[in-house]
């Protein structure tokens, strides 16, 4: 697919990964619509962006609301060609915390809730709604599921790993389902991207983490954008999952 006019939404895409690929994105002719449910910053970030690009602030997990972002940015842009599904949070926590026998703590139904609300819940919506408008345009597109090196499980990240794992199967899923309207469907699966959670953490942690990563570095969120703008413009990528985590295994 050609990127030029274009128009892509990216959620999560207020700041972060989803601004560094829309800004990406942007810059080769693309139009983005970006959602966030910053409202403040949502707006800031398209202004960021070149290209007529616009802000929606939405709560992804909120069926209504997706429903009606989507129709809006429809009515806006008058197309819809391609979805980056980036939004994501985390709330980590063991699942149980025992000392000496007794039981100290345990995962919350609410930490683990609030992550399948936003992560799973909200990617579902959004390549729901997406799909819909693309397919009935039929002009193809392609939707981009960002899943995690965390997909095949982490420790302290039960509600996370599972939403990344989710997120991942419903590239081929979606990949085989909707290949009769010429829309593809392809994951990526980053490891530890430099962003600006992973800037304000102590030097110690940092370096620590860096020496797991076989390249001794974290990614660039550059990298990340570039991943994106191969899966968006290779028409014969689809229902896989590009792994960019510098060779690094949990």
């Amino acid at each position: 697919m050609q990127i030029q006019d274009r128009v892509f939404v990216i959620t999560g895409g207020a700041r972060g990964l989803g601004l560094a690929m829309a800004q990406e994105i942007a810059s080769k002719g693309g139009r983005c619509a970006l959602i966030d449910l910053d409202e403040d910053g949502v707006m800031a970030a398209a202004a960021a962006c070149s290209n007529n690009s616009r802000g929606y602030p939405c709560n992804i997990a909120e069926e209504a609301q997706v429903e009606a972002v989507f129709a809006e940015i429809v009515d806006d842009f008058g197309r819809l060609d391609g979805l980056i599904n980036n939004a994501g949070i985390l709330r980590d926590g063991m699942l149980i915390k025992v000392k000496d026998g007794e039981l100290q703590d345990k995962m919350s139904l609410k930490q683990w809730q609030s992550v399948i609300d936003v992560n799973l819940t909200g990617t579902f919506l959004c390549g729901r709604e997406a799909a819909a408008a693309m397919a009935q345009a039929g002009n193809g597109g392609v939707i981009v599921n960002i899943s995690s090196i965390a997909k095949s499980g982490n420790i302290g990240q039960s509600n996370y790993a599972a939403t990344k794992a989710g997120v991942a199967s419903l590239v081929a899923t979606w990949s085989r389902e909707l290949a009769r309207f010429n829309i593809r469907a392809v994951g990526i699966a980053p490891g530890v991207i430099s962003t600006d959670m992973t800037e304000s953490m102590k030097p110690e942690a940092l370096e620590r983490i860096e020496r797991m990563v076989p390249v001794r570095r974290l990614g660039d969120r550059k990298e990340l954008a570039q991943a994106a703008l191969f899966v968006i413009e290779n028409d014969y990528m689809n229902g896989r999952l590009i792994e960019l985590d510098g060779g690094l295994r949990f």
